[in-house]
């Protein structure tokens, strides 16, 4: 299974496609819908830094990532939306944990850095009442945008889903998007394996990939696009059989533009004239930016930690 394939594919169908993620008028809208804003804009942002930092750069997809990261971050005018939005949500977390990506990648505003700086030393901020792995999600927000964090990780991790080492049998739908994003938050987005604690490790190794086969005969590829990048994260990845036959799987729900759905039955992958456009882009955009996010994590374990067959699929 040629896991490289499906990222090219992705990736180019997200290129053809990053217009789609332009921020409009409504961005700075008091009514704005931040999940069709700055959520896609920041998903866009993230993968492509997390892709550019973990391809060589002589690849190809190195500059395809880098350049749709560039785009990005002129949607944000360099920064500049990023104090404006300080100054109208001052303790709304989206804005950071979105530039966040960004500076994680070198790009980076002062301004908003030291008008964030401010907001994050008051109680309010502090307090602020979110959900565990939200929390720890801003806390390394916090860390990678150059501000000190307002919480400790260990103490965050201990009250999310996968913290606590749950059973096994609990895990659902949201469960699962959670136990993923503290994995991400943890390791830096898969590019620090050994940020997972030991006991962590262990649980994932042992439970992940019954649930990512659950989720794959549920047809729910984008959080098993995201349990593939979980597997690419861990110290020890699970079974290469189970991740072969997972990849081989994810493949065959790819279309020819690259695309992937969400959730339900594919598109005919043939692909007839007709076919450009199998899915609406709310629809696809966030998996199929998985699927290039867990293709190239895989694809870096095997480059940079010289794991050939003994945990990732080639």
């Amino acid at each position: 299974m040629n896991v490289r394939a499906v990222e090219e594919a992705a990736l180019a169908w997200v290129w053809d496609h990053r217009d789609r993620f332009a921020l409009g008028d409504d961005a700075l809208a008091a009514d704005g819908q931040v999940n069709h804003t700055w959520k896609p804009l920041g998903e866009l942002a993230q993968v492509c830094a997390a892709v550019s930092a973990g391809t060589p750069p002589s690849d190809p997809l190195h500059t395809r990532a880098s350049d749709l990261l560039d785009f990005a971050w002129q949607q944000t005018r360099r920064g500049e939306l990023f104090l404006l939005m300080q100054s109208l949500e001052p303790f709304a977390s989206y804005p950071l944990e979105v530039y966040a990506a960004f500076a994680s990648a070198g790009h980076r505003h002062t301004g908003y850095e030291a008008s964030a700086a401010v907001v994050a030393r008051t109680r309010g901020w502090r307090v602020t009442e979110q959900y565990p792995t939200r929390r720890l999600g801003v806390i390394e927000a916090e860390r990678r945008s150059g501000l000190s964090p307002h919480g400790r990780v260990p103490q965050a991790l201990g009250r999310t889903w996968l913290g606590g080492l749950p059973e096994p049998w609990t895990f659902e739908r949201a469960a699962g998007y959670a136990l993923t994003h503290v994995v991400f938050h943890l390791t830096e987005w898969g590019h620090d394996p050994q940020g997972v604690p030991a006991d962590l490790a262990d649980y994932l190794l042992h439970w992940l990939p019954p649930w990512l086969d659950t989720c794959l005969e549920a047809r729910m590829w984008d959080l098993s696009c995201e349990l593939l990048a979980v597997a690419a994260s861990v110290p020890r990845p699970p079974d290469p059989a189970a991740l072969e036959d997972a990849w081989h799987r994810v493949a065959a729900a790819q279309h020819v533009s690259g695309a992937i759905p969400e959730e339900g039955a594919v598109q005919d992958t043939a692909g007839a004239a007709g076919s450009a456009e199998p899915y609406a882009f709310t629809d696809c955009y966030h998996s199929t930016l998985m699927a290039a996010f867990a293709a190239s994590l895989t694809t870096a374990r095997l480059r940079d930690v010289n794991h050939v067959g003994q945990g990732v699929p080639r």
